[in-house]
């Protein structure tokens, strides 16, 4: 006869007393490690070895030189290696003249490495009130030294609070049609209620008309296509266009008198 195997013991519940001790250790183990996670940490950020020794400057550079920029920057900068606030960092990097983007990380064990996008210009704009700011190629008005430019063609932009982006747009498709009439838009006005105005470099002034760019373009090629034709038939240089009438435009020349602009068909 075959005996079956007794079925080992269940292990006895520990007594109250046992388990809370256990716990109570545990507990005791856990606190001494946050607390020597605590010293460490502490010992970290007082450290010398992490005070921040340099910083190493990378991207577009062309406007300002590494010491000046950090010349700016570093005055800014607070904390060592593992406490410095790299979103603060990144703004003091950005309050550089010139600086359109900075972007900031930490190598270790003691310096920062930053990679700077300058702004590049496109255009002047134009405030009725304070000084002249300038316009980088993504079109966002952005201040700097105006000696520091060297481009003396920069067109001009002058419009509402935030149209910047749109009127260099404007400017861009504009430009090669009139470049094409052998003229160069100096200055690109839109109003508050949306009209549009360019200055060119012969004095004339030329009403654009309001309207988005589909509807102004139309116009402006319009008028190229006939104006140089009214010029050399009269020997007379541009004086002032009006492209706002509806089949046609008003224009004046240079020397010629008239009572009221002459409105010419399409």
């Amino acid at each position: 006869m075959v005996r079956r195997p007794r079925p080992p013991p269940r292990p006895q519940p520990l007594p109250a007393d046992v388990r809370l001790m256990h716990t109570a250790a545990r507990l005791l183990f856990a606190f001494a490690l946050l607390a020597f996670a605590g010293l460490v940490l502490m010992w970290a950020l007082r450290a010398p070895l992490f005070t921040l020794r340099g910083i190493r400057v990378e991207g577009d550079v062309m406007r300002n030189s590494v010491t000046t920029i950090r010349a700016n920057a570093m005055p800014k900068l607070a904390g060592n290696f593992f406490s410095v606030d790299l979103a603060r960092a990144q703004q003091a990097f950005e309050s550089v003249p010139w600086v359109r983007r900075a972007a900031v990380q930490r190598v270790w064990p003691n310096r920062l490495a930053v990679r700077l996008e300058e702004h590049r210009v496109a255009a002047w704009w134009h405030e009725e009130e304070g000084e002249d700011k300038l316009v980088n190629v993504q079109g966002e008005v952005f201040e700097a030294n105006p000696g520091d430019v060297e481009d003396e063609g920069l067109p001009v932009l002058q419009g509402p609070e935030g149209s910047s982006a749109a009127m260099l747009a404007m400017y861009r498709r504009l430009a090669p049609v009139f470049e094409a009439i052998d003229a160069r838009i100096e200055t690109l006005v839109m109003s508050a209620r949306g009209s549009w105005r360019a200055e060119l470099d012969s004095g004339a002034q030329v009403e654009l008309g309001r309207g988005g760019e589909t509807e102004v373009m139309a116009r402006v090629q319009a008028f190229a296509g006939t104006v140089t034709q009214l010029t050399a038939r009269y020997q007379r240089p541009l004086a002032y266009a009006d492209l706002r009438h509806t089949d046609g435009y008003a224009l004046r020349l240079r020397g010629v008198g008239t009572t009221a602009p002459t409105a010419v068909k399409k």
